[in-house]
């Protein structure tokens, strides 16, 4: 199965939505997948959206947590700091991600370039290393940064991570994937898809996670965010 719900009728001139590309995808996998394969996948996604908990995580009005991550040249990147202005940070799963190759595409024409004309930095972080997450950058030829959030570590801060249950990592082994390969750790970990909008004062002005991953954030309530505040410094 390729990257891209088949399902999309090119002769359309409307936009399709995330939501809608996603819902292609999903009809285009129950008539290519397994059963019991389409059931662990959609099993999964249930489960996450039940146990969904963000309690403790920094939430909107709190400061952006400090956090190193690593972009694809190798050089080091430190957020937030004192030089940077306000930034969208998409958080997505790793570079073979079907609905990742969806949404990333989709951001970059559809979100990044009203972002760049507010000059309003937009980043794309996955804990997947830099040596297999170059794949979706060049692939799709995206113009922003992506990075490397290495271990998870400021996934882990947000408390944004999910782990596999036990019938996806066994499926994913019989597929031959290691979690080394998914986020440089031998632990069955991913974040889960989110967008944080985060202001000039490092604050957290918007956030939203979520827990199924054929489920993204559309950019409208994005830009309403960005438009929102920048109204107060443009």
């Amino acid at each position: 199965m390729g990257d891209f719900p088949t399902a999309l009728d090119a002769t359309d001139h409307k936009t399709p939505s995330l939501s809608e590309r996603f819902e292609a995808l999903e009809r285009e996998r129950e008539q290519s997948w397994p059963a019991e394969a389409l059931t662990i996948n959609r099993d999964q996604r249930s489960l996450l959206v039940r146990e969904h908990d963000l309690s403790k995580g920094a939430a909107v009005g709190d400061r952006f947590p400090d956090a190193t991550l690593t972009r694809l040249d190798g050089t080091l990147l430190q957020y937030p700091s004192a030089d940077r202005g306000p930034s969208v940070l998409i958080f997505f799963r790793f570079a073979g991600c079907p609905a990742c190759n969806i949404a990333l595409p989709f951001y970059r024409d559809h979100l990044f370039p009203e972002l760049k004309r507010r000059n309003i930095e937009l980043l794309a972080i996955s804990p997947q290393p830099i040596h297999l997450l170059r794949d979706i950058s060049d692939k799709h030829h995206l113009p922003f940064t992506v990075a490397s959030d290495e271990r998870l570590s400021l996934a882990r801060k947000l408390g944004i991570t999910y782990r596999y249950d036990e019938p996806s990592r066994r499926s994913a082994v019989e597929k031959g994937i290691d979690p080394l390969t998914l986020n440089g750790t031998d632990t069955w970990v991913l974040p889960k898809p989110a967008v944080y909008v985060v202001d000039h004062e490092k604050t957290i002005i918007f956030r939203d996670v979520s827990p199924d991953w054929m489920e993204r954030t559309e950019t409208a309530p994005i830009l309403k965010a960005v438009a929102d505040f920048t109204q107060y410094y443009d």
